[in-house]
């Protein structure tokens, strides 16, 4: 029996399908942002993993060209990738760290940007519902591991 691919499962094209990932990814982060359930940076990720990783719904690791260069954040994706795929929190990696500092407004307090290489995405404090757009993205990842791509890229289109 051949191995299925994503559109096989889905049911949709592969453009159509990552499209409706990108929007789904768009309306987890921007409802995520103005309840505070957003965390940026590597070493911020790292200690809110540490702390409560059983809050956290989804981990972002974001890139762009220049950083395929940069061995010390790779060994960070690495850790944090492993901590997460112990933990049974979904990852993506984002290409166009731009956009997606347009989506989380980009600059901390006091106009400095933030570093968006690592976003952690928690669980709101009184969400009794599952959000539609994190299920899709839980089903998207859940059904990249399926054919062995344990962290699906997702490229993000300029607006």
């Amino acid at each position: 029996m051949g191995r299925m691919t994503l559109e096989e499962l889905s049911g949709e094209n592969a453009s159509e399908r990552m499209a409706s990932v990108v929007k789904a990814l768009e309306e987890v982060l921007t409802a995520a942002l103005p309840l505070g359930c957003i965390t940026v940076g590597v070493y911020e990720a790292a200690k809110s993993l540490n702390v409560d990783p059983d809050n956290v719904v989804l981990c972002l690791l974001a890139t762009d060209e220049d950083d395929v260069q940069d061995v010390a954040l790779q060994i960070h994706f690495t850790l944090i990738q492993a901590f997460c795929c112990e933990n049974d929190i979904n990852i993506l990696r984002v290409n166009n760290m731009r956009r997606l500092a347009e989506i989380l407004e980009g600059v901390k307090p006091g106009g400095e940007p933030m570093d968006l290489h690592c976003v952690l995405v928690t669980k709101p404090p009184s969400s009794s519902c599952e959000d539609p757009a994190l299920s899709k993205l839980n089903r998207f990842c859940k059904d990249s591991r399926y054919l062995d791509q344990w962290v699906p890229v997702i490229n993000l289109p300029e607006r």
